[in-house]
Protein backbone atom coordinates (compact mmCIF):
# COMPACT_ATOMS: atom_id res chain seq x y z
CA UNK A 1 0.00 0.00 0.00
CA UNK A 2 1.03 3.45 -0.93
CA UNK A 3 2.02 5.26 2.41
CA UNK A 4 2.29 9.50 2.43
CA UNK A 5 5.67 10.31 2.99
CA UNK A 6 6.27 14.65 3.50
CA UNK A 7 8.56 17.03 5.33
CA UNK A 8 7.14 19.74 7.33
CA UNK A 9 9.57 22.54 5.87
CA UNK A 10 11.10 24.89 8.47
CA UNK A 11 13.90 26.12 10.43
CA UNK A 12 14.92 25.14 13.51
CA UNK A 13 14.06 28.38 15.07
CA UNK A 14 10.21 28.51 14.24
CA UNK A 15 9.32 25.63 16.07
CA UNK A 16 6.71 25.65 17.98
CA UNK A 17 8.49 24.61 21.10
CA UNK A 18 10.68 27.90 20.38
CA UNK A 19 7.99 30.10 19.36
CA UNK A 20 7.51 31.96 23.48
CA UNK A 21 11.48 32.41 23.19
CA UNK A 22 12.63 33.22 19.98
CA UNK A 23 10.77 35.90 18.17
CA UNK A 24 9.57 36.17 14.89
CA UNK A 25 11.45 39.41 14.05
CA UNK A 26 14.71 37.88 15.14
CA UNK A 27 14.58 35.09 12.50
CA UNK A 28 16.33 37.37 9.70
CA UNK A 29 19.31 37.66 12.27
CA UNK A 30 19.58 33.99 13.28
CA UNK A 31 22.24 31.29 11.33
CA UNK A 32 19.62 29.75 8.66
CA UNK A 33 19.77 25.87 8.39
CA UNK A 34 16.73 25.11 6.49
CA UNK A 35 18.05 25.03 3.25
CA UNK A 36 21.41 22.38 3.56
CA UNK A 37 18.91 20.51 6.16
CA UNK A 38 16.17 20.11 2.96
CA UNK A 39 19.03 19.42 0.20
CA UNK A 40 19.96 16.68 2.52
CA UNK A 41 16.80 15.67 2.69
CA UNK A 42 16.26 15.03 -0.56
CA UNK A 43 19.40 13.52 -1.07
CA UNK A 44 17.76 10.93 1.16
CA UNK A 45 14.88 10.45 -0.93
CA UNK A 46 17.18 9.86 -4.11
CA UNK A 47 19.04 7.74 -2.03
CA UNK A 48 15.61 5.84 -1.21
CA UNK A 49 14.34 6.38 -4.67
CA UNK A 50 10.95 7.88 -2.98
CA UNK A 51 8.54 11.03 -3.57
CA UNK A 52 7.49 13.09 -0.99
CA UNK A 53 5.18 16.17 -0.09
CA UNK A 54 7.43 18.95 0.95
CA UNK A 55 4.96 21.27 2.94
CA UNK A 56 6.42 24.45 3.03
CA UNK A 57 6.60 27.62 4.90
CA UNK A 58 5.81 30.98 2.71
CA UNK A 59 8.88 32.83 4.43
CA UNK A 60 10.87 29.74 3.47
CA UNK A 61 9.91 30.09 -0.28
CA UNK A 62 10.18 33.75 -0.27
CA UNK A 63 14.14 33.71 1.02
CA UNK A 64 14.91 30.18 -0.54
CA UNK A 65 13.43 29.85 -3.93
CA UNK A 66 16.21 28.07 -5.69
CA UNK A 67 15.48 25.15 -3.25
CA UNK A 68 11.93 25.55 -3.89
CA UNK A 69 12.42 24.76 -7.82
CA UNK A 70 14.82 21.99 -6.81
CA UNK A 71 12.79 20.62 -4.89
CA UNK A 72 9.25 20.65 -7.85
CA UNK A 73 12.77 19.59 -10.77
CA UNK A 74 13.31 16.52 -8.46
CA UNK A 75 9.42 15.17 -8.90
CA UNK A 76 8.50 16.11 -5.47
CA UNK A 77 5.04 17.87 -4.37
CA UNK A 78 5.29 21.26 -3.15
CA UNK A 79 2.19 22.09 -0.64
CA UNK A 80 2.42 24.94 1.97
CA UNK A 81 2.46 25.01 5.52
CA UNK A 82 1.58 28.76 6.15
CA UNK A 83 3.10 32.03 6.11
CA UNK A 84 5.62 31.84 9.39
CA UNK A 85 4.28 28.82 11.71
CA UNK A 86 1.27 30.68 13.42
CA UNK A 87 -1.24 27.81 14.54
CA UNK A 88 -4.41 27.75 13.07
CA UNK A 89 -6.48 28.32 16.25
CA UNK A 90 -4.31 31.54 17.37
CA UNK A 91 -6.15 33.01 14.30
CA UNK A 92 -9.37 34.44 13.16
CA UNK A 93 -10.59 33.01 9.80
CA UNK A 94 -9.86 36.85 7.92
CA UNK A 95 -6.41 36.19 9.61
CA UNK A 96 -6.11 32.73 8.17
CA UNK A 97 -6.92 33.30 4.79
CA UNK A 98 -4.30 36.38 4.45
CA UNK A 99 -1.53 33.80 5.85
CA UNK A 100 -2.69 31.16 3.27
CA UNK A 101 -3.00 33.78 0.36
CA UNK A 102 0.75 35.17 1.14
CA UNK A 103 2.20 31.61 1.42
CA UNK A 104 0.52 30.82 -1.40
CA UNK A 105 1.73 33.79 -3.64
CA UNK A 106 5.04 32.95 -2.33
CA UNK A 107 5.37 29.16 -2.98
CA UNK A 108 3.89 29.82 -6.78
CA UNK A 109 6.24 32.83 -7.39
CA UNK A 110 9.33 30.40 -6.53
CA UNK A 111 8.42 27.29 -8.73
CA UNK A 112 5.57 28.37 -10.86
CA UNK A 113 3.95 26.02 -9.20
CA UNK A 114 0.39 26.94 -7.08
CA UNK A 115 0.28 24.61 -3.77
CA UNK A 116 -3.12 21.75 -3.98
CA UNK A 117 -2.40 20.99 -0.51
CA UNK A 118 -1.68 22.09 3.37
CA UNK A 119 -0.53 21.46 6.86
CA UNK A 120 -1.44 23.10 9.81
CA UNK A 121 1.57 24.24 11.49
CA UNK A 122 1.85 21.98 14.82
CA UNK A 123 -1.60 20.32 13.53
CA UNK A 124 -3.61 22.78 14.72
CA UNK A 125 -7.10 22.26 13.05
CA UNK A 126 -9.33 21.04 15.57
CA UNK A 127 -12.10 21.90 17.62
CA UNK A 128 -11.40 25.12 17.85
CA UNK A 129 -11.21 26.07 14.14
CA UNK A 130 -14.70 24.85 13.23
CA UNK A 131 -14.39 27.64 10.11
CA UNK A 132 -10.67 26.37 8.87
CA UNK A 133 -11.42 23.63 6.26
CA UNK A 134 -14.26 26.19 4.15
CA UNK A 135 -11.02 28.83 4.06
CA UNK A 136 -9.08 26.21 2.42
CA UNK A 137 -12.07 24.92 -0.06
CA UNK A 138 -12.90 28.78 -0.51
CA UNK A 139 -9.55 28.99 -1.81
CA UNK A 140 -8.95 25.94 -3.92
CA UNK A 141 -7.11 23.66 -2.00
CA UNK A 142 -7.31 20.21 -2.58
CA UNK A 143 -6.57 18.70 0.68
CA UNK A 144 -5.53 19.26 3.83
CA UNK A 145 -3.26 17.05 6.15
CA UNK A 146 -3.77 19.42 9.33
CA UNK A 147 -5.68 16.89 11.88
CA UNK A 148 -3.73 14.93 14.65
CA UNK A 149 -6.15 12.53 15.99
CA UNK A 150 -4.90 12.37 19.50
CA UNK A 151 -4.68 14.13 22.79
CA UNK A 152 -1.15 15.98 23.31
CA UNK A 153 -0.22 18.74 25.25
CA UNK A 154 0.53 21.34 22.11
CA UNK A 155 -2.04 19.96 19.90
CA UNK A 156 -5.10 17.40 18.78
CA UNK A 157 -8.52 16.78 17.86
CA UNK A 158 -9.21 13.48 19.64
CA UNK A 159 -12.64 12.87 18.16
CA UNK A 160 -11.59 13.38 14.67
CA UNK A 161 -11.41 10.38 12.34
CA UNK A 162 -8.39 8.57 11.95
CA UNK A 163 -8.39 8.22 8.51
CA UNK A 164 -9.03 10.35 5.19
CA UNK A 165 -12.34 12.32 5.50
CA UNK A 166 -14.61 14.71 4.01
CA UNK A 167 -14.83 17.49 6.73
CA UNK A 168 -17.20 19.85 4.45
CA UNK A 169 -20.88 18.40 2.91
CA UNK A 170 -21.17 18.99 -0.82
CA UNK A 171 -17.17 20.02 -0.89
CA UNK A 172 -14.41 17.32 -2.52
CA UNK A 173 -11.96 18.73 -0.09
CA UNK A 174 -10.32 15.84 1.67
CA UNK A 175 -8.78 16.26 5.27
CA UNK A 176 -5.95 13.50 5.60
CA UNK A 177 -4.84 13.13 9.59
CA UNK A 178 -1.28 12.22 10.10
CA UNK A 179 -1.27 8.39 11.71
CA UNK A 180 -2.19 6.96 14.76
CA UNK A 181 -2.68 3.51 16.19
CA UNK A 182 -5.59 1.65 18.28
CA UNK A 183 -3.85 -0.49 21.04
CA UNK A 184 -5.45 -1.69 24.20
CA UNK A 185 -8.01 0.97 24.00
CA UNK A 186 -5.81 3.88 23.50
CA UNK A 187 -4.75 5.54 20.76
CA UNK A 188 -0.82 6.53 20.24
CA UNK A 189 0.39 8.58 17.79
CA UNK A 190 2.54 7.11 14.73
CA UNK A 191 3.07 9.13 12.34
CA UNK A 192 6.81 10.61 12.89
CA UNK A 193 8.16 13.89 13.71
CA UNK A 194 9.82 13.73 17.68
CA UNK A 195 7.46 10.24 18.60
CA UNK A 196 9.62 8.53 15.52
CA UNK A 197 13.06 10.07 16.57
CA UNK A 198 12.73 9.09 20.63
CA UNK A 199 10.58 5.70 20.22
CA UNK A 200 12.14 2.57 18.93
CA UNK A 201 12.00 1.75 15.14
CA UNK A 202 10.02 -1.44 15.90
CA UNK A 203 7.30 0.61 17.30
CA UNK A 204 6.83 2.88 13.98
CA UNK A 205 7.55 0.24 11.53
CA UNK A 206 4.79 -2.21 13.31
CA UNK A 207 2.66 1.05 13.82
CA UNK A 208 2.48 1.36 9.47
CA UNK A 209 2.56 -2.40 9.18
CA UNK A 210 -0.71 -2.47 11.29
CA UNK A 211 -2.53 0.45 9.85
CA UNK A 212 -1.55 -0.84 6.08
CA UNK A 213 -2.74 -4.70 6.84
CA UNK A 214 -5.43 -4.75 9.69
CA UNK A 215 -7.08 -1.01 8.97
CA UNK A 216 -6.03 -1.48 5.45
CA UNK A 217 -5.25 1.93 5.36
CA UNK A 218 -2.45 4.43 4.26
CA UNK A 219 0.17 5.85 6.60
CA UNK A 220 0.45 9.26 6.87
CA UNK A 221 4.24 10.19 8.04
CA UNK A 222 5.77 13.69 8.66
CA UNK A 223 9.27 14.58 10.17
CA UNK A 224 11.29 17.84 9.53
CA UNK A 225 14.62 19.24 7.98
CA UNK A 226 16.20 20.28 11.43
CA UNK A 227 15.41 16.70 12.89
CA UNK A 228 18.45 15.35 10.40
CA UNK A 229 20.89 18.32 11.87
CA UNK A 230 22.39 17.06 15.50
CA UNK A 231 25.05 20.05 14.49
CA UNK A 232 22.65 23.16 14.88
CA UNK A 233 22.28 25.78 17.62
CA UNK A 234 20.96 25.09 21.11
CA UNK A 235 18.22 27.43 22.59
CA UNK A 236 19.53 27.44 26.30
CA UNK A 237 16.58 30.07 27.07
CA UNK A 238 13.61 27.01 26.28
CA UNK A 239 11.66 25.30 29.04
CA UNK A 240 13.94 21.85 29.35
CA UNK A 241 10.72 19.97 27.99
CA UNK A 242 10.84 22.11 24.82
CA UNK A 243 14.58 21.12 24.46
CA UNK A 244 13.90 17.53 25.54
CA UNK A 245 12.11 16.79 22.70
CA UNK A 246 13.71 18.93 20.30
CA UNK A 247 17.21 17.63 20.52
CA UNK A 248 17.12 14.14 21.73
CA UNK A 249 18.27 11.38 18.84
CA UNK A 250 19.18 14.09 16.32
CA UNK A 251 22.20 11.84 15.49
CA UNK A 252 20.00 8.91 14.86
CA UNK A 253 17.03 10.24 12.96
CA UNK A 254 19.11 9.87 9.48
CA UNK A 255 19.70 6.10 9.84
CA UNK A 256 16.26 5.70 10.96
CA UNK A 257 14.53 7.14 8.33
CA UNK A 258 16.53 5.31 6.22
CA UNK A 259 15.49 2.00 7.37
CA UNK A 260 12.08 3.36 7.08
CA UNK A 261 12.12 4.34 3.32
CA UNK A 262 13.44 0.66 2.43
CA UNK A 263 10.95 -1.21 4.91
CA UNK A 264 7.99 0.37 3.55
CA UNK A 265 6.10 1.81 0.21
CA UNK A 266 6.24 5.65 0.12
CA UNK A 267 4.87 8.58 -2.29
CA UNK A 268 3.53 12.17 -2.67
CA UNK A 269 0.69 12.69 -0.26
CA UNK A 270 -1.39 14.10 -3.50
CA UNK A 271 -1.40 10.22 -4.71
CA UNK A 272 -2.36 9.36 -1.74
CA UNK A 273 -5.62 11.98 -1.67
CA UNK A 274 -6.36 10.72 -4.82
CA UNK A 275 -6.34 6.53 -4.04
CA UNK A 276 -8.54 7.76 -0.74
CA UNK A 277 -10.66 10.16 -3.18
CA UNK A 278 -11.58 7.19 -4.92
CA UNK A 279 -12.25 5.01 -2.16
CA UNK A 280 -14.76 7.68 -0.84
CA UNK A 281 -16.82 7.14 -4.34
Amino acid sequence: MLNALSVDVEDWFQVGAFEKVIARDSWDRLPARVERNADSVLALFAKADVKATFFTLGWVADRYPALIRRIVQAGHEIASHGWDHRRVFSMDPAAFRADLQRAHKAIEDACGEAPAGYRAPSFSIDARTPWAHGVLADLGYRYSSSVAPVRHDHYGWREASRFAFRPLPGSDLIELPVTTVEVAGRRLAAGGGGFFRMLPYRFSSWAIHRVNRIDRRPAVFYFHPWEIDPGQPRVRQAPLKSRLRHYSRLSAMEGKLLRLLTDHRWGRTDDVVAAEQARMQ
